[in-house]
């Protein structure tokens, strides 16, 4: 008893006698540091929740580190605030940040046992550490520390709370520690634990649903309500008669905790805490592509994974509904989610002189995890893939052509086959011929952008100059595709050391094939370049944001990348004229014809040598986009159409038939069909307004 005297004095000095000496001198060498930490827990931002939404504020993801929905103390109830001071401290109303009583009791029953039976940390004591653990710490060791079983940390913990008392109100100490406190299943506070249980704010809890999260506070692993209901009800229902105790400053009537413990858990199944990053909620299979792109387009503006984690950012994206879900049924309806070995993936950007707006980034495949459901969770429409557009790389050389004063209705010459007197295959002649059922003979750039004749574009290229081709696609759209991966179609690394780019070594190795568009590329940069063209030539980085704002409400200045006059208007303006055939008399004619397309478009498709990709890349004046079928299996192979309903397949590593005009142009029409009701017919670029529509009769 002595000795249980003499550590009761020492303690009692260390947190009440500034000039102690012995243990309270070790404390009050950190006085200052643990003033400035207690002012720091009235200002420090908890982690928070950010919050990821499509265009019209409705949430896409959310993004935590740990699930916590900060409440302002006017949003918590007295249900709440009389629940968790009745079981956790119920003194709390009235010591000074440390419970004596408590704490010499603790200190007896302690040193008796010669363990540590009882803890009798205030809420305030209670909140300084659970601060320190899940705001302060960095590091997991760091959270051991805060933590750790020691009379170094019960004097550091009452020390800080005492500092805390002098600095903040009761409300302000109750309000933080429950917006802090775990309540089990990754929740914490009150805000996000009524969401998690409930389904509701904490504003309409009910005295059991109080009682529930305040019982829960105490052990929340085995307390679990979900797996372990009956300890969970009789923690509960003390919590209850203990909120009905008279001496309470916040208190029940003994008739409404009788009332109160009649109700069952009530307890939603599943939880109803959200999922965590872009997996899994609501059109997560859907919008999961655009989430992830927007993930990455955050980092690289200097939110990276951590801000997002804690921030508590609402971020307002680009993504339109109707455009994403018309984009991601017509990508499935062509090849089927669980189609082996083939993707079939959608861009769609809205051009704009000022911003091009990503509007849908889908797959056929869904978003997660689970491969067996045809899922992937890696990029496979943003990013650079390492399949070729095809021919849609001919619009780069007939760009380059006009830019030196060639027009769209020039003629010219489409041999059955050609030989370059440029561009070598090794140390033989290149020599190339034209895609079946492409007939010879002179034609205008205009008719020869709709038939694509291979024969004609690789002398064109002579003509544009192969350097000027290339730094063509860059400038119109595929700045990362040209600029920023190898030849692989991997990042470029900032040390070089994968290096050079994609546009140094086709120029370097006078690689006459690239307008037939076999190098690796990305979707959403091809539906771009067709922004581009609608743009009157003006070139802008395509974006998924419209807005981002702080856990205050506060506009986050972003530094995105400025808008560029990448062609001279009239130019992109003749390119669209010339790109204006295709679904009239080129390629993709079948396709617009089965949808009854009637608007005025651009248009351009492209097939690999060996059947492995096909693309289709347009756009109308409102909306462009690009689809890409391609293998995507671990053993690629060329692709086969199925004819009519069927299904794309596999058909051999040298086999293979699909081309442009065909899945990839039929998504195209489908999803654009549908993205385009109750939009006008716009006219393209450089050509007249179409006829008034005749009145009815």
């Amino acid at each position: 008893m002595f000795g249980l005297c003499v550590l009761a004095g020492v303690l009692v000095a260390s947190l009440m006698m500034p000039l102690a000496t012995g243990a309270g001198a070790v404390v009050n060498q950190a006085t200052d540091a643990m003033s400035r930490m207690s002012s720091s827990l009235a200002q420090r931002d908890m982690p928070q929740v950010s919050t990821v939404t499509d265009k019209d504020g409705d949430p896409i993801a959310y993004f935590f580190k740990d699930y916590r929905v900060e409440t302002p103390p006017e949003q918590i109830p007295d249900t709440m605030k009389a629940a968790i001071t009745a079981v956790e401290d119920k003194r709390f109303w009235d010591h000074g940040g440390v419970d004596w009583q408590g704490t010499m009791r603790a200190l007896a029953t302690n040193v008796s046992s010669g363990e540590t039976a009882q803890g009798a940390s205030t809420i305030t004591q209670q909140y300084v550490k659970n601060y320190l653990v899940h705001v302060v710490a960095q590091t997991e060791m760091d959270a051991e520390k805060a933590k750790e079983t020691t009379i170094a940390r019960k004097l550091r913990e009452a020390k800080i709370a005492v500092e805390l008392e002098r600095t903040m109100t009761k409300e302000e100490i109750l309000t933080g520690y429950l917006n802090v406190v775990p309540f089990g299943n990754q929740t914490f506070g009150v805000g996000a634990a009524a969401q998690t249980y409930f389904g509701t704010t904490p504003d309409k809890l009910t005295i059991a649903q109080s009682a529930l999260l305040a019982a829960i506070v105490n052990q929340p692993g085995s307390l679990n309500p979900n797996s372990n209901p009956a300890d969970a009800m009789a923690r509960r229902n003390l919590v209850i008669d203990l909120m009905a105790d008279p001496n309470n400053n916040i208190r029940i009537t003994p008739q409404d905790a009788e009332q109160a413990k009649k109700e069952p858990l009530g307890v939603m199944s599943p939880l109803g805490r959200p999922p965590n990053g872009c997996v899994g909620l609501g059109d997560g299979t859907t919008d999961g592509f655009f989430c992830s792109y927007v993930k990455d387009y955050l980092e690289r503006l200097g939110i990276d994974s951590d801000d997002l984690k804690t921030g508590g950012y609402t971020v307002r994206t680009t993504l339109d509904r109707k455009s994403s879900d018309a984009a991601k049924q017509a990508a499935q309806k062509q090849v089927p989610t669980q189609t082996e070995g083939i993707a079939n993936v959608m861009s769609v950007v809205q051009p704009g002189k000022d911003k091009h707006k990503v509007r849908a980034l889908v797959a056929n495949r869904d978003f997660g995890n689970d491969l067996s459901k045809g899922q992937s969770a890696y990029d496979i429409v943003s990013r650079v893939q390492p399949f070729g557009a095809g021919s849609i790389y001919k619009v780069f050389t007939a760009a380059s052509a006009m830019e030196q004063g060639m027009s769209p209705y020039d003629v010219i010459d489409v041999p059955p086959s050609y030989t370059s007197r440029v561009y070598k295959n090794g140390t033989a002649p290149y020599t190339v011929g034209n895609a079946d059922g492409v007939q010879p003979g002179p034609r205008t750039l205009q008719m020869a952008l709709a038939t694509s004749p291979n024969t004609a574009f690789v002398a064109l290229q002579e003509r544009a100059g192969l350097s000027n081709v290339v730094d063509m696609a860059a400038r119109l759209g595929l700045r990362h595709g040209m600029l920023g991966v190898n030849s692989s179609g991997q990042t470029l690394k900032d040390d070089g050391s994968n290096g050079p780019s994609q546009a140094e070594v086709i120029k370097k190795g006078n690689r006459g094939a690239f307008t037939l568009g076999y190098t690796p590329t990305s979707v959403l940069e091809l539906s771009n370049v067709a922004a581009t063209i609608m743009s009157d030539g003006v070139y802008c980085p395509p974006t998924p944001l419209e807005e981002v704002k702080d856990r205050n409400g506060n506009i986050v200045p972003l530094n995105e990348g400025a808008c560029e006059q990448a062609i001279a208007p009239h130019v992109a303006n003749q390119l669209a004229q010339g790109m204006s055939k295709d679904d009239t008399d080129g390629t993709s004619r079948q396709a617009a014809q089965a949808v009854g397309w009637n608007r005025p478009m651009i248009g351009k498709t492209g097939t690999t040598q060996e059947h492995k990709s096909a693309g289709f890349l347009a756009a109308t004046p409102q909306m462009a986009g690009a689809v890409l079928t391609y293998a995507d299996g671990n053993s690629p192979q060329g692709i086969c159409d199925g004819g009519g309903d069927a299904p794309p397949y596999l058909c051999g590593k040298h086999g293979g038939n699909i081309y442009g005009g065909k899945v990839p142009a039929r998504t195209w029409f489908d999803a654009m069909t549908r993205i385009h009701e109750g939009l006008p017919s716009a006219p393209l670029p450089g050509a007249p307004a179409p006829p008034p529509a005749a009145p009815p009769r």
